[in-house]
C-alpha cells in the first residue's frame, strides 16, 4: 500500500478552518469540497490515458484522454457525499458508485446497509472518497467490498487520518494495489474511536445530526 499525506499550505489552511468548532455548515461544505479537489489532483497522478491526436488552430498535435473502461468515483453516505463534487470536478468523465457503510459505536465494525456498484469492475479504476479515517473498519470493507467485485487498482481519498486506520488499512488490503491519499495524519484516536485533534463527526458538521 502506497500512503500519499499532502504537503501544501493551502490544504494545511483549509483544515485548520474545517477543524474549529465555529465553523459552520456551509463553510464546512465549501471547504470539504475545495480540499477533495486539492486532494484529488494527487490522486488521479496515474489516472490511465490514451494517446489521442487533436487539431489545434495551427496544426495538428498528439495529446492523451481518460482511457477506457472510464474511473469510478465511489463516496462512502454519507459523509462521503461532503466529497463527491470536488472529485468530479476535477474528473468530470469519472461515473459514479454508491456505498453505504455504518459504524457500530460499541464494536467499531463496519456494516453494508446499500450498494450501487457494476457487478464487475475488472480493469476499472476505482477512487474511493471517506473524510476521516478512524479505526479503519468502513474504509477497509469499502475497499475489500471492489476488490470482491473484480477490482485490481483502487484510491482511497480522505481530508483526516489516524495512524491506528492506517495501520489497519495496510493490514486489511495486504496483497492489493490500494494507495492512500490524506490531507493529514493526526495524533491518535480517543477511547470513542474518534480521531484526535481531528474535526468531529464530518457527516453531522456536513449535514447536521438529522
Amino acid at each position: 500500500m502506497r500512503v500519499h499525506v499532502a504537503d501544501h499550505p493551502l490544504i494545511t489552511h483549509k483544515l485548520t478552518v474545517l477543524r474549529d468548532v465555529q465553523t459552520s455548515s456551509p463553510v464546512f461544505r465549501q471547504l470539504t469540497e475545495e480540499l477533495v479537489t486539492l486532494l484529488a489532483y494527487e490522486a488521479t497522478r496515474n489516472v490511465r490515458v490514451e494517446p489521442i491526436e487533436i487539431q489545434t488552430p495551427v496544426t495538428t498535435t498528439e495529446g492523451v484522454k481518460i482511457s477506457e473502461p472510464r474511473p469510478i468515483v465511489v463516496p462512502i453516505l454519507r459523509a462521503g457525499l461532503g466529497m463527491l463534487e470536488g472529485m468530479v470536478k476535477l474528473l468530470p468523465t469519472a461515473e459514479v458508485g454508491f456505498l453505504g457503510m455504518v459504524r457500530d459505536e460499541q464494536t467499531f465494525e463496519p456494516t453494508t446497509y446499500a450498494e450501487r456498484l457494476p457487478d464487475d469492475l475488472s480493469d476499472r479504476q476505482c477512487f474511493v472518497l471517506d473524510p476521516m479515517l478512524a479505526t479503519g473498519g468502513s474504509l477497509g470493507a469499502a475497499i475489500n467490498f471492489l476488490f470482491a467485485r473484480g477490482a485490481q487498482d483502487v484510491t482511497a481519498i480522505c481530508l483526516l487520518g489516524a495512524p491506528e486506520g492506517v495501520a489497519a488499512i495496510e493490514k486489511q488490503v495486504e496483497g492489493h494495489d490500494v494507495t492512500l491519499v490524506l490531507g493529514a495524519v493526526d495524533e491518535r484516536l480517543n477511547e470513542k474511536g474518534y480521531i484526535v485533534p481531528g474535526l468531529g463527526d464530518a457527516g453531522d458538521r456536513l449535514y447536521g445530526t438529522a
